[in-house]
């Protein structure tokens, strides 16, 4: 299928109406499966200008994006974000502006992050023990990061969604303790199964812990669920809600069940590089489009739709065709 001139659509009849976007590289913990302990980040001048950023989605919108998310590395270490959010914001065609943070800088912030026009924020969180976070993160910052959940549902944040990576043999325990919490406060809790995107290549698929076998350590330990009627069929997550009417859980099950055929997403990263899938191999450098003298907004739109375009079926985790992208996933943007 050709895409038509305003609409991304790829050969395969998905349209796309996501755009993720990471505004740095840079993030304030070494998440094991995430980054390595130590790292070198990106130039600040190689990083998209505010400016820079506002045009691409004004570009995108007029293609038919009209959810955007910002993410990193951590996106809450880039100075003035709210200004950012406001801007795209106030972008025609854009519905909804949504972010994903650590949460360890929320607190003071997330007030600002409402104001500003932020209605969707997701926080990751793995665990409810301060030591486990530690193991996990290199660092510490639980006390931090829950204030910050908090502090969002105290701005007007509704749903905060909790995000939770799961891998057996480290987070099992942690399952029905995160469900307790979110159950507590109100709070979305998303598990996601573990991705082969870590920076020491331990990545096994005996080491996910499956969508199935989570929903079965909330059975046990919290309560029955069953599928939410209001599914979102574009949506990376299937929900259930708890049968005593307490809460919803996400599950992303990126590896048991990917939902590459109904993905709507494309992804731009803190140095301009247009992905039009997580574990893409190849990429479109709008940074030098963005920054030529002579402004090329035509230029800029064809680059899109030529990306969308051009996306394959899927990643192919489950099979031996799979290739494991260079980028890892603080410079790609989760």
């Amino acid at each position: 299928m050709t895409p038509t001139p305003n609409r991304l659509v790829d050969s395969f009849g998905r349209v796309h109406n996501n755009l993720r976007i990471s505004v740095t590289d840079r993030c304030n913990i070494r998440c094991t499966y995430c980054m390595p302990e130590s790292v070198r980040f990106l130039p600040r001048g190689e990083l998209l200008t505010f400016e820079e950023i506002e045009r691409f989605v004004r570009i995108a919108a007029t293609l038919g994006i009209d959810k955007v998310r910002l993410t990193g590395g951590e996106p809450l270490v880039r100075r003035e974000i709210p200004a950012l959010v406001a801007r795209l914001a106030a972008v025609p065609g854009i519905k909804d502006v949504g972010l994903t943070t650590n949460g360890i800088l929320l607190a003071p912030i997330a007030r600002d992050l409402f104001d500003a026009g932020l209605r969707r924020i997701n926080v990751s969180l793995d665990t409810m023990d301060p030591a486990r976070f530690r193991e996990l993160t290199r660092r510490d910052g639980w006390e931090q990061v829950i204030e910050g959940i908090l502090a969002a549902k105290a701005a007007g944040f509704d749903p905060v969604k909790i995000n939770a990576i799961a891998i057996k043999g480290v987070t099992d325990d942690d399952v029905v303790p995160l469900g307790r919490f979110a159950r507590e406060h109100g709070l979305e809790l998303r598990f996601i199964e573990y991705m082969p995107l870590d920076a020491g290549n331990l990545w096994e698929r005996d080491k996910v812990l499956l969508a199935a076998e989570i929903l079965d350590r909330l059975a046990e330990g919290i309560g029955p669920l069953a599928p939410s009627p209001d599914q979102d069929p574009r949506a990376p997550a299937m929900d259930y809600d708890y049968l005593d009417g307490v809460g919803r859980v996400g599950l992303i099950a990126s590896v048991s069940r990917p939902f590459c055929g109904s993905c709507n997403r494309v992804r731009l990263t803190a140095d301009g590089k247009l992905r039009n899938c997580l574990f893409a191999l190849d990429e479109t450098d709008l940074r030098p489009l963005l920054r030529q003298n002579e402004p090329d907004d035509e230029a800029l739109a064809r680059a899109l739709l030529d990306s969308v375009a051009g996306k394959w079926e899927g990643h192919e985790i489950n099979t031996a065709r799979f290739i494991k992208p260079e980028r890892l996933m603080h410079s790609i943007g989760g």
